[in-house]
């Protein structure tokens, strides 16, 4: 059953929206946020190097379709038309030929690169092609690469620091992540992504995987001047559980790392769900308060697929704080 758009975002009062991250956590932003308002854009990473993705990228020297592929299908319209497309871009085919393992949406955004040269006039076009509520844009032109500082990669020299490369190699790490950079270094912001920020009324950053899908927009230095120069309201959306790379972290920590990056970068509101941080509420609210912020709480976890966000609650917790 489809869902309907939340009552109440009319469609003179829709706020400009701009979310940033990667993957299934930036996914399930989209799906809430595009009950809220059809104005949106998305800034997706592009340090990939897995998978599909991660094979595209290497034959082809473009850019990783995958994550912005789960964002186009996310902001898919949502007519019988729109899904269907959304579930054709997200077909993967099976076995092990050439084919074995590649998303069919992968494909069809690298065809497109190909056939225009300009990423963004590929993104856009299918978009067209799906009726997409939004749009989705690269936060570099330039395919990235995540490098990132890591301590106690060897579980018997737990002090000891190792550069682990690459963003699957990060994303499983055993040890703790303490910092990332990108390669090239600076690496080269999109210029619609750099305008999406600025003409925002509302800022989305997260949820998502800490270092490699909500970081990395800090580590773009025209990103990060964006975000810290926008006269739009800022939003940071926390995870419903840590694992993998925030393996360990309380939810203040994830306020700590993203000061230790960029300490100029400050936020109107956290939201978290209120069963995840039960007992670090005070902790929270003093590290929401550091950056400017007022720690939002709310029920956004789906109870029936634990680690994950509930698209229509995060809807409802969106639309009560963008209006």
């Amino acid at each position: 059953m489809t869902p309907a758009p939340i009552p109440g975002a009319g469609i003179n009062l829709r706020p400009q929206i701009a979310a940033l991250g990667g993957g299934h956590g930036l996914s399930a932003s989209l799906q809430a946020l595009q009950l809220v308002t059809d104005r949106i854009a998305a800034i997706v990473t592009v340090a990939d190097d897995g998978g599909s993705s991660g094979r595209l990228r290497e034959e082809f020297d473009i850019l990783p379709p995958g994550d912005l592929r789960m964002a186009l299908a996310a902001l898919c319209d949502t007519t019988e038309w729109g899904q269907q497309w959304a579930d054709a871009l997200q077909h993967r085919f099976a076995g092990d030929g050439p084919l074995g393992g590649h998303a069919l949406g992968n494909l069809i955004i690298a065809s497109l690169w190909d056939l225009l040269g300009d990423p963004v006039a590929g993104l856009d076009l299918v978009g067209r092609l799906l009726g997409a509520r939004g749009r989705v844009l690269p936060m570099s032109t330039e395919p990235l690469q995540i490098r990132a500082m890591v301590a106690g990669v060897h579980p018997d020299r737990d002090d000891d620091v190792s550069e682990v490369v690459g963003q699957a190699q990060v994303a499983t790490t055993p040890g703790r992540v303490q910092s990332i950079r990108l390669v090239p270094d600076p690496p080269l912001a999109c210029r619609e992504a750099v305008d999406a920020i600025h003409d925002a009324e509302w800022v989305v950053l997260g949820p998502g995987s800490w270092f490699t899908s909500v970081m990395p927009h800090l580590a773009v230095p025209d990103l990060r001047e964006a975000l810290v120069q926008t006269r739009a309201k800022r939003l940071l959306t926390l995870n419903v559980v840590n694992s993998g790379e925030t393996e360990g972290f309380t939810a203040a920590d994830h306020l700590q790392v993203m000061v230790e990056h960029a300490p100029e970068l400050h936020f109107d509101t956290v939201l978290a769900d209120a069963f995840a941080v039960a007992g670090q509420e005070q902790q929270l609210r003093s590290a929401a308060e550091s950056v400017g912020a007022e720690l939002v709480l709310k029920t956004v976890a789906n109870p029936h697929r634990p680690g994950t966000h509930d698209v229509l609650l995060l809807a409802a917790a969106y639309r009560d704080i963008v209006g």
